[in-house]
């Protein structure tokens, strides 16, 4: 069985990216989900400093096998003011001191959503265009707009023009 490594770019308790990851991640069929929590990964903010005073953060070692333990990664980025959140940066930063492809060439389906009309287009660029630099094969991204209205709890993305969207391109990813 294939092993699937989920979690949303949100050190959030309710981040509706991670409920985006898991719910995507749960349609693929024949695969075991793992979900990552980003407050479990919670560092002091990267330094060299603090690098060469303590070495790189246990965590960011703990993170770092995680994905190594993926056959693919999901991720829902959360969009803060353009960009990463700083939890997601934080530990993306530490975790390039052990590998500067931290994705470690692992397929990578990436995505985003937010409340608003653009769902996280801007950070999904963004990303798009740095993970293959950090090791990630990516295998197709996706923004889901407006959350709230197109999203529910207990039926995932409601949608149907979305949901098609996001069900075409799960279904062209081979792992």
């Amino acid at each position: 069985m294939k092993k699937i490594i989920a979690f949303g770019g949100s050190s959030s308790r309710n981040s509706i990216n991670k409920q985006l990851a898991v719910y995507a991640a749960n349609l693929f069929e024949n695969a075991q989900v793992e979900v990552l929590d980003l407050n479990d990964y919670e560092m002091p903010l990267f330094s060299v400093d603090r690098e060469k005073e303590n070495g790189i953060h246990n965590l960011a070692h703990d993170f770092y096998a995680k994905l190594g333990s993926a056959d693919l990664i999901v991720i829902s980025l959360a969009e803060h003011n353009g960009a990463y959140s700083s939890a997601f940066k934080n530990i993306l930063d530490w975790t390039s001191r052990i590998n500067n492809k931290t994705f470690q060439q692992k397929p990578m389906l990436l995505m985003a959503t937010s409340p608003g009309a653009r769902g996280g287009a801007t950070v999904l660029d963004i990303a798009s265009k740095r993970f293959a630099f950090q090791g990630a094969e990516l295998k197709g991204t996706f923004s889901l707009p407006t959350f709230f209205e197109n999203f529910d709890a207990v039926h995932g993305i409601i949608n149907p023009g979305h949901k098609k969207e996001l069900d075409d391109i799960i279904q062209s990813i081979e792992f």
